[in-house]
């Protein structure tokens, strides 16, 4: 039987965004014990922070310094501006394989749509929707769906369908995916053929690294059949090389997770 990877990619890396203003908004509603998070716009236009700048740098360097047979060829990123500025940065350093190259922009690696739980802190839906933070506490969040939101479970659907997208045209190529926290963990849910309880385990155990660094390799065994097999997970290296701040920050401009 000819080897062959099944159209998966030969590698992929799955990079959470750099810290975002978002990000450093979000901590401070909690430290006050505000309801709502203090940014005046929307959840796709927030961007990095300085520090998220400087995170994106360090991740950008450390790709550039693998071997260009080891370097990702090209870089896919969700549309929301954090992520699109972290994939633009890591470019600009020199990851990519064939040089400076443009970013893919694929609306279906956004973050997680919060309904009307955006810009709220986990003190503000309790506040002001009860019954709603109720019955997310009976559902649990892998199912819950806020109003005019998406659950954890609509995100792997969407998901489900880029994957496809990066078999059918990036087949045998190494592939670098820009998105967010939630979006990391629901993407190592289907390639890892997780179950519920195992990936809110693993989502428990520590937030996703702002530009933390996942990567999976597609190599076929010997019987020619191909499994995803993760050879890093939340990934901060790159950070401490560089002298920049770990940062893990609950992602978007909404207190829940």
């Amino acid at each position: 039987m000819a080897r062959t990877r099944q159209n998966w990619p030969e590698r992929l890396w799955l990079v959470r965004h750099g810290q975002s203003q978002g990000n450093v908004a979000r901590d401070a509603a909690d430290e006050a014990g505000a309801h709502e998070i203090d940014i005046d716009m929307r959840d796709v236009d927030v961007p990095l922070s300085d520090l998220g700048r400087e995170q994106a740098r360090a991740a950008g360097r450390w790709f550039a310094s693998l071997s260009r047979g080891e370097r990702p060829e090209l870089i896919l990123s969700s549309s929301y501006v954090r992520a699109k500025e972290t994939a633009e940065i890591i470019c600009r350093e020199g990851a990519l394989a064939g040089g400076p190259g443009h970013t893919i922009v694929d609306e279906r690696l956004r973050e997680r749509e919060f309904g009307i739980f955006d810009r709220l802190t986990t003190a503000g839906i309790r506040h002001r929707f009860p019954e709603e933070a109720a019955h997310r506490r009976r559902l649990g969040k892998f199912y819950h769906r806020p109003p005019g939101g998406e659950s954890w479970a609509d995100v792997i659907l969407r998901l489900r369908s880029m994957l496809n997208t990066i078999n059918l045209h990036y087949c045998d190529r190494r592939v670098m995916i820009v998105c967010h926290q939630v979006v990391v963990l629901c993407f190592r849910y289907i390639l890892d053929e997780l179950d519920e309880a195992q990936i809110l385990a693993i989502d428990k155990q520590s937030e996703v690294l702002n530009c933390g660094i996942a990567e999976y390799r597609f190599d076929p065994d010997a019987k020619g059949l191909c499994v995803p097999e993760l050879g890093r997970w939340n990934y901060g290296v790159p950070l401490e090389a560089e002298g920049a701040p770990k940062t893990s920050a609950r992602d978007a401009v909404t207190g829940t997770r």
